[in-house]
């Protein structure tokens, strides 16, 4: 049976009511939405969308503006675009524009820019101990300033340059691409890894006798005899495994001065700050020793095989990808290599010294071998290579990148210097270890 109106704008409003809550519970603790509120928050919003379209077909536009103020839509069905092109609701929240980066977030948020008109306004001085905290732009930052009055080195007159001088450092990450990505709200996260699978399957003669059947034969299996019709058991091997949610931080100093030039600022979040934090979890995704604040990376897990060199390097890496399929019951979708051992691939020659993959006129290898993927990643140590199945690891995020501002740093707030901090927390699980290879590449 249809829905009335009235029906309809109940619950709608019971909707908006607790989309509500769940957004005031945020601001009121200063904090971004966990991954669960985030979700309650989209169905709730979805739900009352709907209940929104279905009054629109039974009112005209005119009664339907009165209905939703009265009802007081609280969250973004409403929302309005500032003159400063952000969207914000009818209680004040900042909606956050998903397509910008986080730089860009910082520079553009409200935050930032009343921390540069106060120091406008009172010639140049930035209130001693001021805190600020930002809205829903997925980061929270501490911004404290002194007195702009020194030049720092770190101020550009062109933001491209700068941002080109940072990228000469930077390698291609393309890990995360091809793992599982996961969230958790947890400081810790129990999954089940198997360890092997026993298949017995095998077609099985009908009983033709009710008595007692045989004893068990070798190995614990039941022998299929005296008519007894027993089925072969199989199983599979798991283990509970617990990864604690790791913090990968780092910072950098930098002038107060440069906090005025917004591309300059969102060049050192963007590509050095942030950029820094993906490097380093490549790097323990794939080699971190589970020690310490260490990732348990692929490297070191327990249960993955191995790959002897075998006659060259096109063979290796061959009968590895078999392996992944044979013995880990997976379909490979990346290997990761060396730069140095990618260029002794696309190096390689026949008898007649043509090279196998196209020589300097080709894509070399950089790209597929033997019809999978390759990430040349300088995480993994020359001379040795992975291939798997990476939907078979699992990066759950605790905490996206988030950055804060502070001059309360040694004798930073005297020298008219900031502490930009870049941080973020996950954790890291191989589900299957045999899905993954490792390959020695070195004759």
């Amino acid at each position: 049976m249809p829905q009335s109106i009235k029906e309809l704008a109940e619950e709608m409003k019971d909707h908006l009511l607790k989309a509500q809550a769940i957004a005031k519970a945020a601001e009121d603790a200063n904090r971004d939405f966990t991954a669960e509120e985030a979700a309650d928050l989209r169905e709730h919003m979805s739900k009352a969308t709907a209940a929104k379209a279905a009054i629109e077909e039974r009112k005209g536009n005119d009664e339907l503006k009165a209905t939703l103020a009265q009802l007081g839509d609280d969250i973004a069905l409403n929302a309005k675009t500032d003159k400063d092109g952000t969207r914000q609701t009818a209680s004040g929240f900042h909606l956050p524009d998903a397509k910008k980066s986080l730089g860009e977030q910082f520079t553009e948020s409200k935050e930032y820019k009343g921390l540069l008109d106060q120091a406008k306004n009172s010639g140049g001085q930035f209130a001693k101990n001021q805190r600020v905290q930002s809205e829903m732009v997925g980061f929270k930052s501490l911004v404290t300033g002194g007195s702009d009055t020194s030049a720092g080195s770190l101020v550009q007159n062109d933001y491209r340059g700068l941002a080109v001088g940072i990228d000469v450092f930077q390698r291609p990450l393309r890990l995360r691409d091809v793992v599982t990505p996961g969230t958790t709200t947890s400081d810790t996260v129990e999954y089940v890894r198997v360890t092997s699978v026993t298949n017995n399957a095998a077609p099985v003669a009908e009983a033709t006798s009710s008595a007692a059947p045989t004893a068990p034969g070798g190995a614990g299996a039941l022998v299929n005899n005296a008519g007894g019709g027993y089925k072969p058991e199989s199983g599979v091997a798991l283990a509970k495994i617990t990864a604690a949610v790791k913090t990968i931080a780092h910072w950098m100093p930098a002038t107060k001065r440069s906090l005025s030039d917004a591309a300059q600022i969102r060049t050192l979040i963007d590509a050095f700050l942030m950029y820094g934090l993906e490097e380093e979890l490549e790097d323990q995704m794939v080699t971190g020793d589970g020690t310490g604040e260490n990732f348990e990376g692929v490297a070191n897990v327990s249960g993955t095989q191995s790959q002897a060199w075998d006659t060259d390097l096109l063979t290796t890496t061959r009968k590895a990808k078999t392996k992944v399929r044979t013995v880990g019951r997976s379909v490979a979708n990346a290997y990761l290599l060396n730069p140095a051992d990618t260029e002794a691939l696309d190096l390689l020659q026949d008898n007649e010294a043509r090279f196998y993959f196209g020589g300097p006129a080709g894509s070399g290898t950089a790209q597929v071998l033997w019809g999978v993927p390759v990430i040349e990643t300088e995480a993994v140590p020359a001379g040795t290579g992975y291939v798997g199945d990476w939907r078979k690891a699992i990066l759950w995020d605790r905490e996206q990148a988030t950055i804060q501002v502070t001059d309360s740093h040694l004798d930073f707030f005297v020298r008219n210097l900031v502490a930009i901090l870049a941080e973020m927390r996950a954790a890291f699980g191989v589900i299957q270890p045999s899905a993954f290879v490792e390959m020695d590449l070195t004759a």
